[in-house]
């Protein structure tokens, strides 16, 4: 008799949730396996969205090996602060531009600023867009670009 078994998205879900406390698991393919152990195949593809839609976070355990952690089972930083540690490590400068701002950073840190400032929830952001090293955050006016590009470049190390 096959022991694997079709878990609907939500039951699949609250199984890496539960395999992810219990076990070191530091990779996708490990977190497919462990699926694949519990009698649960699915496609890299879904394991990514999975751990992307449960919010899991990579940290480092006391070893310093790699694994995924529940989001709400490590302090989280204020959005505030968070946004000013990126921005500080990362940031290059930020710019107004109409009521655009471009936030110039490191290659490959773009992403990591546009989430902290969506996740801040700054009333003159309406929304962000990423590259690998520019962030185009929009505002509602010329006004509030200006007034924000000031914010953030006080911000930028």
């Amino acid at each position: 008799m096959d022991e694997r078994r079709r878990l609907g998205k939500a039951e699949r879900q609250r199984l890496i949730g539960s395999l992810v406390a219990r076990r070191r698991l530091g990779t996708q393919h490990e977190v497919r396996d462990a699926l694949a152990s519990a009698g649960c195949v699915v496609t890299q593809a879904t394991v990514s969205r999975d751990i992307r839609e449960l919010g899991l976070e990579k940290t480092d355990d006391e070893l310093g090996r790699p694994r995924y952690v529940v989001a709400h089972a490590r302090r989280r930083r204020a959005p505030r602060e968070s946004l000013e540690a990126v921005l500080a490590q990362f940031g290059r400068r930020a710019l107004a531009a109409a009521n655009l701002v471009v936030v110039h950073s490191e290659l490959g840190s773009a992403p990591a600023i546009a989430r902290a400032l969506d996740r801040l929830g700054h009333p003159r952001v309406v929304g962000t867009l990423a590259g690998d090293d520019t962030v185009l955050v929009v505002t509602a006016t010329a006004r509030d670009a200006r007034a924000l590009a000031r914010e953030l470049d006080a911000l930028v190390a």
